[in-house]
């Protein structure tokens, strides 16, 4: 069973810009389901409900390196479909003239879900999502203004733009719209947890992953809350800040210095494919990660609470607590997400 969001289907009727003049296309509402283990949405998906038309000019834009300057760095250039669309392997995000960020790029799925975006909460909607990226003068350094008059040039994109929306302009409002309507969709929630939750064929755990499953809960699941896996708030987990950056994550949005060297705590699903870890791409494995948490946080005098017990820094997790904990982990990868040729684009 899925909760479905209900929705008035209407059907926008848009003349396709070809040499059919007569032939007219029916834009359709698509069905979005809230999976039974999910909490509810925490954006307002009616403000800009997915379309046919405007998922397919939302995945097409995704692929489409012309978002940014020189026409070479794309959405899926740092976001691959392999990887829980994560630039994998990568600590840091590539960009125009292959300079480098300085941060780990995020995985994308379940965005709807989730009140901020970015590892300092640098946006709160899916519409706005997009320019910090296109902005972002290491990563794709563009103006929105140049963007659409560089698809303003493409037959394909007039109409794409004329059929998925009622104005049938191309204009930086109806791009963004687009690429949110295409993240909306981005769900992903068909891992072999989900599965063992709902009670679904081919949910099963093993012994040593439920163990896992018990282990998270007690010592993971403060943060990594609910089955997003987060709870998307902003926390200074103890890491040590990088001298060659030192990145003062949510306080570089906020202004506030106590929320200096505090991060978007990130969803573990999918955590198997999205190596490295961390903002900065620090950690090559879960198993560094982990020995993190028992051995290597740092005191500062915004360190969350919780890992600071009684005195006692990080979280205590013995060796084989940190296999089990890891086997469970595993169980969260979503093979269905990652295969789903939906979110292909193929030119």
């Amino acid at each position: 069973m899925k909760k479905t969001i209900f929705f008035i289907i209407t059907f926008a009727f848009f003349s396709c810009q070809n040499d059919d003049s007569d032939y007219i296309e029916i834009n359709e509402n698509l069905d979005f389901n809230i999976p039974d283990n999910f909490p509810n949405l925490a954006q307002d998906i009616s403000l800009n409900y997915p379309t046919k038309k405007g998922f397919e000019l939302g995945r097409k834009l995704f692929y489409d390196g012309r978002l940014s300057r020189d026409g070479t760095v794309s959405c899926a250039f740092c976001h691959e479909q392999s990887s829980a669309f994560t630039h994998h392997g990568h600590d840091f995000s590539h960009g125009i003239d292959n300079l480098i960020g300085n941060r780990n790029a995020p995985a994308i799925q379940n965005l709807a879900f989730q009140t901020d975006y970015f590892y300092d909460g640098a946006s709160n909607s899916l519409e706005m999502i997009s320019i910090v990226p296109i902005h972002n003068p290491v990563e794709m350094d563009e103006t929105l203004p140049n963007i659409v008059q560089k698809l303003k040039q493409d037959p394909a994109y007039v109409k794409l733009f004329s059929q998925a929306f009622d104005n049938g302009e191309i204009t930086t409002g109806n791009m963004l719209k687009a690429l949110g309507q295409f993240m909306t969709m981005m769900v992903s929630s068909n891992s072999r947890y989900d599965k063992y939750i709902r009670n679904e064929s081919g949910g099963s755990l093993n012994a040593q992953e439920l163990q896992g499953l018990s282990l998270f809960q007690s010592k993971c699941a403060s943060c990594h809350a609910t089955d997003l896996f987060t709870d998307n708030s902003f926390k200074n987990n103890g890491l040590p800040p990088n001298p060659n950056l030192n990145d003062l994550g949510r306080e570089v949005v906020t202004g506030f210095e106590s929320d200096r060297y505090k991060f978007k705590v990130p969803s573990l699903r999918n955590i198997e494919l999205t190596a490295p870890y961390m903002h900065d791409g620090r950690f090559g494995s879960l198993q560094s990660v982990l020995n993190f948490y028992t051995n290597g946080v740092s005191h500062s005098e915004n360190l969350d609470p919780i890992l600071n017990q009684n005195g006692i820094l990080g979280i205590q997790i013995s060796a084989s607590e940190k296999e089990v904990i890891i086997a469970f982990l595993k169980t969260l990868t979503d093979e269905e997400y990652i295969n789903n040729p939906l979110f292909y684009f193929q030119t």
